[in-house]
This record gives C-alpha cells, sequence and structure tokens, in this order.
C-alpha cells in the first residue's frame, strides 16, 4: 500500500469526527461536507509523512477551512429573516437532505446552533474547537493569529452567550423542561390526547401577524382547540428542539440554524395556561436565546 491509498483510508476512518467539527461550526450539513471535502483536496495534495496526530491534524485542517467559509459568509448578504412565512419556514438549502440535517440539529441541540450562528467566527472557532473537542488554546491560537491567552478570551465569551444571562432561581424548571418536551413529542407524533391533557382547559394560544398573517394577533383558547391548532402548525415542525428562552423554557424553530420562531410557554401545576408563538423580526431579535442545561 503506497502512502496515497494509506492517507486516503485513514481520512475515511476520521472522516465522521471531521463531519462533526465541520457540521458545528457552519450549522449545515452539506456545508460541513464541503469543508470536509475541501481539507482531503489539501491533504492529499501536501502528504501527511511527518504528522505524529493524524486526527489532531486533520481537525486542524477542517477547521482552518470552515473558519474561511464563516469569514466569507460574514460578507455575504443575509437572507431578510422575514422572507419566509410560516407555511415555508422549512426550506431547502441547495444539495441538502432534510431528513439528515434534522438528525443532526436534534442531536446537536436547535438552541445551540441558534446561539453559534449568532458568534464572530472567532469565537465559534474557539468555542468549538475548545468547549466541544478539547482542543488546547496553544493549538486553536495560531489558526486565529492571536495569542492563546486572547484565544481563551473569545471562548469565555462565546461560552456567557451560550449560556446566557443568569436568570432568577427555578426551582421547578426540570418539570417545565418536561412538559416542553412532552408538548414537542405530542406534536411531532399526532397524540391529539396526550396533547390536551398537557393543556389547562382554558389555555391561551397568542400568534403574532407574522405566523398568520391577519390584521391582528392570532389568539385561540381553549384546550382542544389550542391542541388542533398546534397540531396543525407543528405537523412539520422540524428543526425545533427546547430553547431558554427570556430565562424560561421553550421551543426554537431554526432551520439550518437561522432563527425563524419562538414558541414561549406559561406553564402552572394544573398545566400549559399560554402559549406565545413569535415569527415578527423585531420580535425575535429582542430575545434573549440561550442553551438549556442538559438535566434541565
Amino acid at each position: 500500500m503506497d502512502e496515497s491509498e494509506w492517507l486516503a483510508g485513514r481520512f475515511e476512518e476520521h472522516r465522521p469526527h471531521l463531519r462533526s467539527v465541520g457540521y458545528r461550526m457552519l450549522g449545515s450539513l452539506s456545508e460541513a461536507d464541503d469543508a470536509v471535502q475541501e481539507a482531503w483536496l489539501r491533504v492529499s495534495r501536501a502528504g501527511a509523512g511527518d504528522v505524529e496526530n493524524l486526527g489532531g491534524w486533520l481537525t486542524t485542517v477542517v477547521a482552518r477551512v470552515c473558519l474561511n467559509m464563516l469569514r466569507a459568509r460574514e460578507h455575504r448578504r443575509e437572507e431578510p429573516i422575514d422572507a419566509q412565512v410560516a407555511g415555508t419556514l422549512i426550506g431547502r438549502q441547495a444539495g441538502a437532505d432534510p431528513e439528515r440535517e434534522v438528525l443532526m440539529a436534534d442531536s446537536v441541540g436547535v438552541a445551540l446552533l441558534v446561539v453559534l450562528d449568532t458568534l464572530t467566527p472567532a469565537e465559534r472557532l474557539a468555542f468549538v474547537l475548545h468547549d466541544m473537542f478539547a482542543v488546547p488554546f496553544e493549538e486553536i491560537a495560531p489558526m486565529l493569529e492571536r495569542s492563546p491567552a486572547a484565544t481563551r478570551q473569545l471562548a469565555s465569551r462565546a461560552r456567557r452567550r451560550v449560556k446566557g444571562a443568569p436568570a432568577a432561581p427555578d426551582t421547578d424548571l426540570t418539570r417545565r423542561r418536561r412538559v416542553v418536551d412532552a408538548f414537542l413529542a405530542a406534536t411531532r407524533g399526532g397524540d391529539f390526547e396526550a396533547l390536551v391533557a398537557l393543556l389547562h382547559p382554558d389555555v391561551v394560544l397568542r400568534a403574532d401577524r407574522a405566523v398568520i398573517p391577519t390584521p391582528e394577533p392570532f389568539v385561540v383558547r381553549g384546550s382542544r382547540s389550542v391542541a388542533e391548532g398546534a397540531m396543525a402548525a407543528m405537523e412539520r415542525a422540524w428543526f425545533t428542539g427546547p430553547a431558554l428562552v427570556d430565562g424560561a423554557i421553550g421551543l426554537a424553530m431554526a432551520p439550518y440554524g437561522h432563527l425563524r420562531l419562538v414558541i414561549g410557554f406559561t406553564i402552572t401545576e394544573d398545566g400549559i395556561t399560554e402559549i406565545d408563538v413569535i415569527a415578527e423580526p423585531d420580535r425575535l431579535r429582542r430575545i434573549d436565546l440561550a442553551v438549556p442545561e442538559p438535566d434541565a
């Protein structure tokens, strides 16, 4: 076996890990695959005869490619957030496989992808490589042309953004998280009676005009009416997952990591009493979105 065949075989062994790095850096599985392929082209030309830690080196190559892609993305005009309405919230990217994208988004966490998308390319690189893949700051710093101390600061700023502002203590956060998880499971699974059981009999659902184009905000009252509306709206609830919405457990819908809709809940001992569905761009920009703790 010559060196090129050996290198190709080892690269394929590392491909799942490299795709995972690329996805967290870019928030798009198709772009992550593009980054991994570009990394392979660079590696195949350079060779790896003198590389001791091949996995670490390949991670570095993919990270550099992703950093360049993120910086190029900043120079492109972003699609306006109101370019899509509720019925077409789940679009397709060119060359994307929606089912694979949804599975990957679920495994990583929709809220995390949204928050990562708000970071600068340098912050995202420092946070993803260090906090998610345990790459030392001394190895990350040269990619950013900064000192290890400055790179540590970048990761620290990103970490604070991911966790969000400290919220008031909520001893019932775990129970509320279970209710929201059950709401998502019932709507995704089409379990109407399970959804009704989560709702207070006098529950109120409000949706702004970006969700449903009506002259006034849309309001529905009563558990069965709200359940029917939620079932219809959430039937295609891809790229949706738990998030901290202004410090409280809610849901975020974010196709390919771009926030499109937020659902806030008021939850009491008697069930869900209020549901607020928000999609207006100005309102979304004012929301403090963060990643819930794994045990929340």
